[in-house]
């Protein structure tokens, strides 16, 4: 599926102008206080200063302010003139078409509810280890690979299960080589803060990073680049998002899977969102959990959250629709283009039209309208612009 129609220019109205001054005490009053706050720690790792900490903790998963001169809720760095922390948030104010007219020299038009996109295909890795170990067709997992053969990055900020994997708590990581990508492979419903990985990557020296990331973190690469964060920005050169339409606390297992179905989260072996929450177990028994009954477990940082489809991602990726091993690829921007096609011409992925599961676009443009329905009207008002309803029939 190719867009084509004519663009017009992105409203200046609706870009910032003027000296950027907003510090932390703006982004704690307008984001966190507010609910707006995602846990994407863009904040924390863009403050110089080590000043914004984050919590871990089930049912927080969020940056908080560390010192005491000024409490919780104001910086004294910030009162010096430090904006790094605002200037990194994909929650602050006008962070849509700032992203949007950085990526792709506009802003999106009303009628383009999953954001700005070239093109859309389904995709699996030809390698059938990587196919069989990653998520429905393995894409995100050949994606890491080919670049790093290519040159295009030396690592990637991604999310390992932490220790064994028996606790299904997620944790950021760095994966560097073909058998840590693999190692981070796989679906999990529990939040995991990836831009957390940069000390991790710089540490190890790593200076061309992908990150993989659900759909509020995607937007933290753009915000910075638009709003000139500084140099933790500039390590990030590949952006691959994932579809999302929520995350879960860490208490959905002990309260609703172990509770009500006795699925010990030590005995889960995966879990997959097909209609219904999937449960694989080590013993090989299937499980499907109604999502209406996990519902009650959505994180309080995605009840807010306007952005399904990833849109500023180069690539967003999805196992939505009726091929279970086919991964629902959406490339949006020039270096999506040109790595996509260049791993389909190499035989690194296999590729089918878009077109060939109508259902699963479909499916994604109704869950982009429906995510951007929760974005609240004290907000800016640009997320939550939806197309014009369809005339009725005479």
């Amino acid at each position: 599926m190719i867009v084509t129609d004519e663009i017009p220019e992105p409203p200046a109205s609706v870009l910032p102008t003027g000296r950027w001054t907003a510090q932390w005490k703006e982004l704690y009053e307008e984001v966190v206080d507010t609910g707006l706050c995602t846990g994407c720690a863009g904040c924390v790792i863009a403050c110089p200063h080590d000043v914004i900490g984050y919590d871990h903790a089930q049912g927080g998963y969020k940056p908080f302010h560390l010192e005491d001169e000024l409490g919780p809720t104001d910086c004294v760095h910030g009162h010096k003139g430090c904006t790094s922390c605002t200037r990194a948030c994909p929650r602050f104010r006008t962070w849509e078409p700032e992203a949007d007219d950085h990526l792709f020299g506009r802003v999106r038009r009303e009628d383009e509810i999953s954001g700005v996109y070239s093109d859309i295909m389904l995709t699996r890795a030809s390698d059938d280890m990587v196919h069989r170990m990653g998520q429905d067709g393995g894409l995100v997992s050949a994606l890491l690979i080919w670049a790093m053969d290519e040159g295009y990055i030396d690592a990637a900020l991604v999310s390992y299960l932490e220790g064994d994997g028996s606790t299904w708590k997620a944790r950021p990581g760095v994966a560097a080589n073909a058998e840590e990508v693999l190692a981070s492979a796989g679906s999990r419903y529990t939040y995991s803060a990836n831009t957390l990985a940069m000390d991790e990557a710089l540490e190890r020296g790593f200076t061309k990073l992908a990150l993989v990331a659900m759909s509020c973190q995607s937007s933290v690469p753009p915000v910075m680049w638009s709003r000139k964060v500084g140099k933790i920005s500039k390590p990030i050169l590949f952006n691959i998002g994932l579809l999302c339409s929520k995350t879960f606390d860490d208490a959905i297992f002990p309260e609703l899977f172990e509770a009500k179905y006795g699925l010990a989260r030590a005995d889960i072996a995966k879990m997959n969102i097909k209609g219904v929450f999937q449960i694989w177990m080590k013993n090989g028994d299937y499980h499907e959990v109604p999502l209406k009954e996990c519902h009650a477990w959505t994180r309080e940082g995605c009840k807010k959250c306007p952005d399904f489809a990833a849109e500023h991602a180069d690539i967003s990726t999805g196992g939505i629709g009726k091929f279970n091993d086919w991964t629902l690829t959406i490339v949006r921007t020039e270096l999506g283009r040109e790595i996509i096609s260049r791993m389909a011409a190499s035989g690194a992925i296999l590729t089918r039209p878009g077109d060939d599961d109508p259902a699963a676009i479909a499916l994604m443009h109704k869950l982009a309208a429906k995510s951007r329905k929760r974005w609240p009207d004290t907000a800016v008002p640009f997320p939550r612009v939806l197309p014009p309803p369809e005339p009725k029939p005479a």
